[in-house]
């Protein structure tokens, strides 16, 4: 089997990130995968001996096939770092695994995500393969399709990151132009649309929203393993965008690797599954009756 590169990108959390190579250690592909680690530069002075630190850890690293670091003078921000080191990998390998300093992966990852990635290589309706899975209470197929892509622990080829669009202000109108706010917000149950004018307007600097929004414009699909194959660890007020919520906790699975779809369309069950998660956990939906009267009212008024 052909293994893809994987990126790690770093900033300054040590037992983050230590944890993080200790669990992708445990997968059996590790011996014979690169690694490539994006090291960000420090934000300012208070920070710098965190990132010293780090990087010291980083140079006694062993158990992959190689082990490349690029370390950055100064800071870049998250958003940039993943930009700039996914183009510059896909360029060099024609496809690559992601994750950041936060993501603990199971034993199968490396396997489902190469897997992933070499049977649908070729397939140009799919985006990218993704990990993580929400703890929804609802049943899920053993692997799916959604439209869109996601963030936690994926991987996607040079053919698809072309699609990659940064200029929220014009995913926005695409969006809007083609009708489709409503359905990316998932029946109103989330506010991704939300999240992107918020990136528009600097009040966060989300490459992930762009992703998924690029993908999405593109009627593009990303595949779900049944059970999570990640937890992110990065809910202690540690990370760029983790606060302390831990309603997107999951427990590391297990699930049948040898069974991937061949119909390539989104699957109904899984996006009821996350509506359903949605409406009952994020406070900031609350129920989609709610939403549902307001677009009654926004016919009403034109």
């Amino acid at each position: 089997m052909s293994l893809a590169p994987v990126a790690l990108f770093v900033y300054n959390r040590l037992s983050h990130t230590e944890r993080t190579i200790n669990a992708l250690l445990k997968n059996k592909e590790a011996e014979n995968t690169n690694l490539y680690i994006y090291s960000d530069g420090a934000k300012n002075e208070s920070e710098k001996q965190k990132v010293i630190e780090l990087r010291l850890y980083l140079k006694t690293i062993v158990g992959f096939k190689s082990i490349t670091i690029r370390e950055q003078l100064h800071n870049k921000g998250l958003a940039n770092s993943i930009i700039d080191g996914v183009s510059e990998l896909v360029e060099l390998a024609g496809k690559i695994i992601v994750l950041e300093d936060d993501i603990l992966v199971s034993t199968q990852f490396l396997s489902y995500m190469n897997n992933g990635l070499n049977k649908y290589e070729h397939e140009l309706k799919v985006a990218s393969i993704h990990a993580y899975i929400y703890p929804v209470n609802d049943a899920l197929p053993n692997m799916f399709f959604l439209r869109g892509a996601d963030c936690w622990g994926w991987a996607t080829w040079k053919r698809a990151w072309k699609n990659f669009e940064p200029n929220g202000s014009f995913l926005k109108e695409k969006l809007i132009q083609q009708k489709l706010v409503s359905t990316f917000n998932y029946d109103e149950t989330y506010p991704f649309f939300t999240m992107l004018e918020n990136q528009i307007i600097g009040k966060n600097n989300s490459w992930a929203i762009r992703w998924h929004a690029s993908c999405y414009l593109k009627d593009m699909l990303t595949l779900y393993p049944g059970q999570t194959l990640i937890t992110n660890i990065g809910f202690d007020n540690s990370g760029t965008h983790c606060g302390t919520d831990d309603i997107y906790n999951s427990d590391i699975q297990k699930i049948n690797l040898d069974i991937f779809p061949d119909k390539i369309v989104e699957s109904i069950t899984a996006r009821n599954a996350f509506k359903n998660f949605f409406t009952s956990s994020n406070p900031r939906t609350n129920s989609s009756i709610i939403f549902r009267l307001k677009n009654k009212l926004k016919k009403l008024l034109g």
